[in-house]
């Protein structure tokens, strides 16, 4: 009896190609429990959305870790010089609201703490936890957010991960985000010393990433223009240093507000904080939105917004700074440091009067993040 030939095996590699082509098939529209596995589903997400967004040298070699350089002369940092290390989480609801998205807020709040102490933002790494059922274009709109962000602060994604968790154990999605930055010549930490005379700043308007938010919301029938303020501080805090202005604190003004910024500083320091409503800014359209909800706009969350304290007379020279920058053009000195009712902050309000700007104990409206 013949024997039929036996056909060759096919190469490994062949194989592999054909089930990633079977699999391309019957690709997903939505988040699946198997693109949280680790396997081929995980890998097509992997290569499809994160690293078609934020492709460059140091992600190529997916790793558990990233190697990053430290090549001093070329970082322009000096022999002793320090690296800044911050960490944030962000659960915004809605994901997408007038002025950015969750990706947006997550790389601009990430960047911003590294601005405040100083540092040169360079490498950031991402975490995701999306639920099941998650929309991938939705998914593909917030990394590109997060790129175009990242982008503009000439920053890299280095590192990253992805979970996967059954649907309504999370609102959509959660972003973890991790930031390094680098201190050099120029931008050396800055070292709070708080003296009375200081003089207090804003770079723009107050609460408007709060309202913007909150009327993204279907259940407040807010209906406005008023768009989130998100955006990377760290080009006003770089222009105030190049033009040599004395800066005694910054902090971005997030949840809680301007006043609860200035409440911190009152009590770590021992001071008195002292500014003014006539110098407030604030948006018409924010103004009237507080005035209709009982909101208090000093106490509304920014994402684009830091309360700067400088040297006592060098107030005005930071204002023109600032004005000089899109970021700044609505800055405005709002106040000084005082030697009066040291751990508390005061308003003097627009008919001369004065009350408390007291910690909130419990959140005036819905938390938005």
């Amino acid at each position: 009896m013949k024997s039929e030939s036996v056909k060759p095996a096919k190469s490994v590699d062949s194989i592999k190609e054909t089930l990633m082509e079977n699999y391309y098939m019957f690709e997903s529209e939505t988040i699946q429990l198997a693109h949280g596995n680790g396997g081929a589903l995980t890998g097509h997400l992997i290569r499809t959305v994160f690293l078609k967004k934020f492709e460059n040298q140091y992600l190529y070699e997916l790793g558990d870790s990233a190697i990053l350089p430290l090549d001093k002369s070329a970082l322009e940092l000096p022999n002793n010089a320090q690296i800044a290390f911050t960490t944030d989480s962000f659960v915004v609801n809605p994901i997408f609201f007038p002025g950015g998205d969750i990706g947006k807020l997550a790389v601009c709040g990430t960047l911003n703490d590294l601005a405040m102490i100083g540092a040169k933002p360079k490498f950031l790494s991402c975490g995701f936890i999306i639920e099941e059922g998650f929309e991938i274009k939705s998914l593909e709109r917030i990394v590109e957010s997060m790129q175009d962000a990242s982008k503009e602060a000439e920053v890299l994604f280095v590192a990253g991960d992805t979970k996967v968790v059954e649907k309504g154990s999370a609102h959509k999605i959660f972003i973890n985000t991790s930031g390094i930055g680098f201190f050099d010549n120029l931008n050396q930490p800055i070292k709070s010393t708080i003296e009375q005379g200081d003089e207090i700043l804003i770079n723009g308007t107050m609460g408007d990433h709060g309202i913007a938010v909150l009327s993204a919301r279907d259940n407040f029938g807010l209906e406005t223009t008023i768009e989130s303020d998100c955006a990377s501080l760290y080009p006003l805090v770089q222009a105030l240093r190049q033009n040599g202005v004395e800066i005694k604190f910054l902090r971005d003004a997030t949840r809680g507000g301007v006043a609860t910024v200035l409440n911190e500083v009152a009590k770590k320091f021992n001071i008195g904080v002292l500014i003014y409503e006539n110098l407030l800014p604030i948006s018409s359209e924010v103004r009237e939105v507080c005035e209709i909800l009982g909101f208090d706009p000093l106490y509304i969350a920014n994402e684009g917004k830091m309360i700067i304290i400088v040297k006592m007379g060098m107030g005005d020279k930071a204002l023109e700074v600032l004005r000089k920058h899109p970021l700044g053009k609505n800055a405005s000195k709002i106040g000084s440091i005082v030697d009066d009712h040291p751990q508390k902050v005061v308003l003097e309000t627009f008919i001369k009067g004065k009350r408390l700007v007291d910690l909130l104990v419990s959140d005036q409206f819905p938390r938005i993040c």
